[in-house]
């Protein structure tokens, strides 16, 4: 079993930044692909990034704009979602997700463990 637990979010106003952090703990082999995810009010969920376990590879999901960045501390099972220059429209319950595969697109169902998310609220 894997445990996913969100944190950081809150209210920022447009320009600003927040990190967001998924600290994992279970079974390591069924967390070898990391993932953020965003829903936003009334659409459908979305990927963010992923980052492999092993080597910290990342993917970006391209039709997301390049205000985010993924990166790990796998000494402390965290993994952390970077957002800068944040916009009205990055509002939404940020996600963060895991599966067991090395093989690791930004893909929502691949992926089996979820955490409750965080809210991200950003004024303008």
């Amino acid at each position: 079993q894997v445990q996913l637990v969100e944190s950081g979010g809150g209210s920022v106003q447009a320009g600003g930044s927040l990190r967001l952090s998924c600290t994992a703990s279970g079974n390591a082999g069924r967390r070898v692909c990391m993932a953020w995810f965003r829903q936003a009010p009334g659409k459908e969920r979305e990927a963010i990034a992923t980052i492999r376990h092993n080597d910290d590879s990342t993917q970006d999901n391209p039709s997301v704009t390049g205000r985010f960045t993924i990166s790990q501390d796998i000494t402390r099972d965290i993994v952390y979602l970077q957002g800068n220059n944040l916009q009205a429209e990055d509002t939404g319950r940020y996600y963060c997700a895991a599966h067991g595969s090395y093989l690791c697109p930004p893909n929502e169902a691949d992926f089996r463990y979820w955490g409750q998310g965080t809210q991200v609220t950003v004024s303008s």
